[in-house]
């Protein structure tokens, strides 16, 4: 068994800590915040550092030291380190380790989704026990069916990791495929089905499963309207769109209702406005961490 802190990297082993329960603890912990360490053009340039490999790597290890042991999460955006190719991923491999050692959780945003072996070696490249530099969980999109996902639901679950699965997103053209209905049930609500019954021997124990959901912070009534029993799937649910985007802590409890403490709200414009100076960064991801989590309960 590899040991680590209840609120660190991803485990394995019996007895182990899942990743929702491990999630759990660092929202007690911390607050329930997602920073998010998206280095795109306008963002580097913006802090006054050159679009290269050396300015993200600059911005990247800057964001580390200021949100490490101040969030429950940082979710770096996996696009942003692969367009400067294997240099870039290079940088995103460095993050994962600092933050791990840092005992931070992290959640890779890659939306990966496919099927059969593709699936299976997404699933360890980013999920398995010799993944080069593995996150405590990944985003994946469902849209190939629920259970093209089983690769990856699967490995995760042994692997003491997690998965985000694309639910409902706050992009326009995103109501088209996800409200749609077919046998009576959305395609959203088929996707809360699919992780509830992946979840269900968390939810009898009274933790978070390791298969979240990612539900758009300005989604609005859609998870009530479209009948999402998010308590009884013990999802974790990553809410992108917090801050800059328009999500509050006000909309965050009208969007989730009784499963608000299943909410972790990822910002990511709102922190790094702060930057490039990484104590005005931590400063202020450490207020916005508080204050949600005193907004929130």
């Amino acid at each position: 068994m590899t040991d680590t802190n209840v609120a660190g990297a991803a485990v394995t082993g019996p007895g182990a800590p899942g990743f929702g329960p491990r999630l759990q603890a660092a929202m007690r912990r911390h607050g329930p915040l997602c920073a998010g360490l998206d280095p795109h053009r306008a963002l580097i340039e913006q802090w006054g550092l050159t679009y290269d490999v050396a300015g993200l790597e600059r911005f990247a290890l800057t964001c580390v030291e200021a949100y490490a042991g101040r969030v429950a999460a940082v979710k770096p955006q996996s696009a942003f380190f692969e367009v400067f190719g294997s240099r870039g991923i290079a940088v995103l491999e460095r993050v994962l380790h600092d933050l791990r050692d840092a005992e931070t959780l992290t959640i890779l945003d890659a939306k990966r989704g496919d099927i059969g072996s593709t699936m299976t070696a997404y699933a360890e490249a980013f999920l398995g026990p010799h993944a080069v530099a593995p996150a405590d969980a990944l985003t994946v999109s469902p849209y190939l069916g629920y259970e093209s996902l089983r690769p990856a639901i699967d490995l995760a679950a042994q692997s003491g990791r997690g998965l985000f699965v694309l639910a409902l997103t706050s992009n326009p053209e995103g109501s088209s495929v996800q409200h749609a209905v077919h046998a009576g049930r959305s395609v959203a609500a088929s996707v809360v089905e699919g992780a509830r019954g992946d979840n269900a021997e968390a939810h009898l124990r009274g933790e978070l499963g390791h298969v979240g959901l990612v539900i758009g912070a300005t989604v609005g009534d859609a998870v009530e309207r479209l009948g999402l029993d998010l308590v009884r799937a013990a999802t974790p649910v990553l809410a992108p769109g917090f801050g800059a985007q328009g999500g509050t802590a006000d909309s965050l409890a009208a969007t989730f209702g009784p499963a608000l403490d299943q909410v972790l709200a990822s910002s990511s414009r709102e922190l790094l406005a702060e930057g490039p100076d990484p104590s005005r960064l931590a400063a202020r991801t450490s207020w916005v961490a508080g204050a949600l989590a005193e907004a929130v309960g």
